[in-house]
């Protein structure tokens, strides 16, 4: 029996995949809970319909995300940093400080989340940072750390 599955089920399949299984498992088990509908004709066609949409979405984002991931190797960020005796920084150059200073300089909004700083920054100079633009695109910024 086709079921065509609602939600995802343990060792059966994940949300929407179209699955074969026993008809006492499929109608006691599956549809009986809600976890799935019986594999008609018309079940299957709108699952199949489903899971193009959603792979031409992530195909159509992933496109986004290169192109922004382009855009952001052209970009150097200023961050003014108070400095103490000796040079030495106050605190370090968080990714909160390099979101706010990316949105106020480019009119970029990156998530601070999506920011991934090795090393604390504490010295000046121009550093490059690793921006996470999708699931499975970097990006490299470079962050110019300079006295206030």
């Amino acid at each position: 029996m086709k079921v065509v599955l609602l939600e995802d089920v343990k060792k059966v399949g994940k949300k929407g995949e179209i699955v074969e299984v026993s008809d006492a498992y499929g109608r006691n088990v599956l549809i009986k809970k809600g976890l799935g509908l019986e594999g008609t004709a018309t079940n299957v066609n709108n699952a199949k319909q489903k899971q193009e949409s959603i792979a031409h979405n992530k195909a159509v984002a992933n496109d986004e995300a290169k192109i922004l991931a382009a855009q952001l190797t052209k970009v150097e960020v200023t961050v003014k940093v108070r400095m103490g005796e000796e040079g030495r920084v106050f605190g370090s150059v968080t990714a909160k400080d390099i979101s706010d200073a990316a949105k106020a300089q480019y009119k970029v909004d990156i998530d601070k989340k999506k920011i991934e700083i090795k090393e604390p920054l504490k010295t000046l100079g121009v550093h490059d940072v690793l921006v996470r633009v999708h699931p499975e695109i970097t990006s490299t910024i470079k962050v110019n750390v300079v006295a206030e």
